[in-house]
């Protein structure tokens, strides 16, 4: 039997990443995504708005915390984890995250450039696109290309 855990999310960073390093030296970055949705009820005609947040963790990335600060907006691919830990009272808890595989800044607040690095390189794409300008470097690159096919977008 076969299943699927797989989470894409397009949002705004609700605060900036936070990146700490475990006692193996591994950086784990954490930030929040907010998603919201719009709906006109039916009943009264109005417009709605609901807004929903996700804690998201990227493991060995310490150099992206510095580019996802609070507002811009990511597009952020991974998986659902549900773990447990012990608050201070020693009561059990749960979470869930999205544990990120790829997370690239698509654009900033108003005026904003986004997602760019010094090189107008984006700052993280997905790991097919890096194998595939990896495998291609040295070649001319083609005006505007960003390595990015029908099949890296989400919709």
């Amino acid at each position: 039997m076969r299943s699927v855990n797989k989470v894409i999310l397009v949002g705004n960073l609700g605060r900036d990443a936070e990146t700490k390093f475990t006692p193996s030296g591994s950086a784990r970055t954490t930030f929040s995504v907010a998603t919201s949705r719009r709906w006109k009820d039916q009943q009264t005609g109005e417009w709605k708005e609901e807004t929903d947040w996700h804690n998201v963790v990227l493991w060995r990335q310490e150099n992206l915390a510095n580019y996802l600060t609070k507002g811009k907006q990511v597009y952020v691919e991974g998986r659902l984890q549900t773990r447990s830990y012990e608050d201070r009272d020693g009561k059990k808890m749960y979470t869930t995250e999205v544990v990120a595989d790829d997370v690239i800044l698509l654009g900033g607040r108003a005026g904003e450039g986004g997602g760019l690095d010094e090189y107008g390189q984006p700052v993280s794409m997905p790991r097919s696109s890096q194998q595939r300008q990896r495998a291609t470097a040295g070649a001319p690159e083609e005006p505007f290309d960003q390595g990015i096919t029908d099949d890296d977008v989400p919709f």
